[in-house]
């Protein structure tokens, strides 16, 4: 299920329970809606309210940084995928081969990551085979001739490691989201929230309308966790301006 379906599947929840609750209050005896009843649900339902609060404070704060934590791996990736092209240039001729195959991982993960890239010929792959482990083989072959070639090839299986490394993480934590768990029992407390609303206000056209838009927006801000704890998919994601500015400074003598 999607971010953008989950979210309107919360909203919805949201909108029916308040209309529930509308159709509840106008079936109970007075007594039950009296001014102390009244105060007693509201004091109760400000509990899970705060509660409420903090969850969703805490998940967009966390999925913004979720986010921000990618784009910022992705820019140091592009430098170093840049800063990796630049060394085996200065190796020599032999390094020709590795710098293909590196320019051709980062044509893959484009096309893998962001659905595509213009005027490239790999076709989709694995995340898996879009490692830079390929390009490590291939410097681990290399035989330095010099001290100068032996301090180049050290430093580029050094800047393959780190690259290797920022892809791993990337996969690791790239299925990471909101559980289904606390995803449950956050829709639970918004649900007893709007149900109250709907008990406690009266039934009108405003009334309505506010509760549904307010319904909406927390259907929104659901979706908006969701979906920036996904930064490689999805409606809200991270650019990949710097991989492409990475591939275009590559492969020049």
């Amino acid at each position: 299920m999607t971010a953008l379906e989950t979210g309107c599947i919360v909203a919805l929840l949201l909108a029916c329970a308040a209309l529930l609750g509308t159709r509840i209050s106008r079936r109970l005896p007075d007594h039950h809606l009296s001014t102390d009843s009244k105060e007693a649900i509201k004091l109760a339902t400000a509990v899970v309210g705060t509660l409420s609060a903090l969850a969703l404070g805490f998940l967009v704060a966390s999925a913004k940084t979720t986010f921000d934590d990618a784009e910022t791996e992705l820019k140091t990736s592009a430098a170093r995928l840049i800063l990796l092209d630049r060394v085996l240039a200065q190796y020599g001729a032999e390094t020709a081969e590795a710098r293909k195959k590196l320019a051709n991982l980062v044509e893959g993960r484009i096309e893998q990551s962001w659905g595509g890239f213009a005027g490239g010929t790999i076709g989709r792959r694995s995340a898996d085979d879009l490692g830079v482990e390929p390009v490590q083989t291939m410097l681990r072959a290399l035989t330095p001739d010099d001290d100068i070639h032996h301090l180049l090839k050290t430093r580029a299986l050094e800047v393959s490691g780190d690259i290797a490394e920022a892809h791993w993480l990337v996969l690791e934590t790239g299925n990471e989201g909101l559980p289904t768990a606390f995803l449950v029992v956050l829709t639970f407390w918004l649900i007893v929230i709007f149900l109250t609303f709907g008990l406690l206000s009266p039934y009108n056209g405003t009334v309505i309308s506010i509760v549904i838009v307010c319904a909406i927006s927390v259907g929104g801000a659901i979706f908006i966790v969701i979906d920036m704890a996904h930064p490689y998919g999805g409606l809200i994601y991270v650019s990949d301006e710097p991989l492409r500015v990475a591939l275009s400074r590559m492969g020049r003598a």
